[in-house]
């Protein structure tokens, strides 16, 4: 089954982006890669408040990606729905979409922000896995990838590594209760 993993850059404190929705403070260290995730994942999903910031930061144009791109929006459809400019977006529950897409052939699907569109689907129970890269700096305000709302979910810790200049990559699974066994 293809998982949704919640996969950002975050700061000690949860942030995402500091209160006007600037990432100045995220950074890669030259020891740390993206290419491991990226070779797990075939498809991405974003909200479009994180879709308008790529966009804002990269003067209207992202980088081209073999990756399917869908957007998830209720106020900024396309006419007609459907694609646009490289994105296909989406305005159904992330449970009835995300059913689709597992029924289909692939890799993991990257469930790449914003905080809004986690909630949604930590509500949902979409999540199967964390991959979060934490930032040594405390922001003390800004928009958080976990905004209240949602129900408790365990999680289970299955990698942590240390980069330099103090970021940490971790990685944890969803701990679900299986099912009991009729005897």
């Amino acid at each position: 089954m293809r998982n949704v993993v919640l996969g950002l850059s975050i700061s000690l404190d949860g942030y995402i982006a500091r209160p006007n929705g600037a990432v100045d403070f995220l950074f890669m260290p030259k020891d740390y890669s993206m290419a491991p995730f990226f070779a797990t994942v075939d498809t991405a999903i974003m909200g479009r408040k994180t879709l308008d910031a790529g966009l804002k930061m990269t003067g209207g144009k992202m980088p081209k990606s073999n990756l399917a791109m869908y957007v998830f929006s209720k106020s900024k459809q396309p006419k007609p729905p459907g694609e646009q400019n490289g994105y296909v977006f989406v305005n159904e529950s992330p449970s009835s979409f995300i059913g689709q897409l597992r029924k289909s052939h692939g890799k993991d699907i990257w469930l790449m922000g914003g905080g809004e569109l986690a909630r949604e689907f930590l509500i949902a129970d979409l999540v199967d896995r964390l991959h979060l890269a934490i930032v040594p700096v405390l922001l003390g305000d800004g928009i958080p990838l976990f905004p209240s709302g949602f129900p408790q979910r365990e999680f289970t810790l299955i990698e942590n590594k240390a980069y330099s200049k103090g970021l940490l990559s971790l990685t944890y699974e969803r701990a679900r209760s299986k099912p009991k066994r009729k005897s």
